[in-house]
């Protein structure tokens, strides 16, 4: 209800902002007309003049103290019912201190280096998945051969067994670069966090939906991550699964040789 007697208000001030306007026109007019003209008018134009003087004091004036009154209260509501001021202050104050204390602690955090290799390509190839980079993850297959060394060739290793090395080094491989994208994905999370907390400390009020809705995104951006490295992982203990069963079924094979030939010296005569 305060609301629209507010507009009705504000409609009859411009109105009669659009008025003066037309009387100043008019005043203006009638300065133009001859003085043997003006002169027999001006008592008309001062009883005129008194006459607006009055309104605009009287009904007019009292519009407006009204109007004055209604918006006060409209502002002292929104200020204490629907943005606290004092709320809000407290919030911002809580969210600058909480910032200021754990920055600090945060930032040493995330400079720990935790690299351990100490020869040279290991330390290559460690610095490089480390790295969170995934514009280098095409300088992984070259150092990881120079690494854990290549494939056997055909004539040394069997070849079930060159088709087990293939595929854990590719598995191994994949790990890495998965891990590469997801330090990379973390690092930009950190940042829109903290951009987040900034945002916390200076909004305006009424806009918290819309940091709401930034760290909404956010969150479900980091539950994707967490579900992409979930996923590498049951793939890295998946294969590992198989090549234990397929070091099984060799086994087995072997044995199954083996004992074949038993058979066939013990049935020699």
């Amino acid at each position: 209800m305060k609301m629209k007697t507010l507009e009705l208000l504000r409609n009859f001030q411009r109105r009669l902002s659009h008025s003066r306007r037309w009387l100043f026109v008019a005043v203006i007019t009638l300065c133009l007309i001859p003085s043997t003209t003006r002169a027999d008018g001006i008592g008309d134009i001062l009883s005129l003049f008194h006459t607006i003087t009055s309104t605009l004091q009287g009904p007019i004036g009292g519009a407006l103290s009204e109007m004055r009154k209604v918006s006060a209260a409209v502002n002292n509501f929104r200020q204490q019912i629907i943005w606290p001021l004092a709320l809000i202050n407290q919030t911002r104050s809580f969210v600058s201190a909480t910032r200021a204390h754990y920055t600090g602690l945060m930032s040493q955090i995330e400079g720990l280096k935790n690299n351990s290799a100490t020869l040279a390509l290991p330390m290559q190839l460690e610095s490089i998945f480390r790295g969170a980079q995934s514009g280098s993850i095409g300088q992984i297959p070259a150092i990881y051969t120079q690494v854990y060394q290549p494939v056997a060739l055909s004539g040394i290793a069997q070849p079930g067994q060159r088709n087990l090395m293939d595929i854990d080094d590719a598995m191994a491989m994949d790990s890495l670069k998965t891990s590469m994208v997801s330090d990379q994905t973390t690092q930009g999370m950190l940042t829109l966090a903290d951009s987040l907390e900034q945002q916390a400390m200076t909004a305006a009020p009424g806009s918290a939906s819309m940091v709401t809705a930034q760290a909404r995104v956010a969150d479900l951006v980091t539950q994707a991550q967490l579900a992409k490295m979930l996923a590498a992982q049951l793939r890295q203990e998946a294969t590992k699964l198989a090549h234990q069963n397929a070091t099984l079924k060799h086994s087995a094979t072997t044995t199954q040789n083996l004992f074949n030939q038993i058979q066939q010296v013990l049935a020699h005569p």
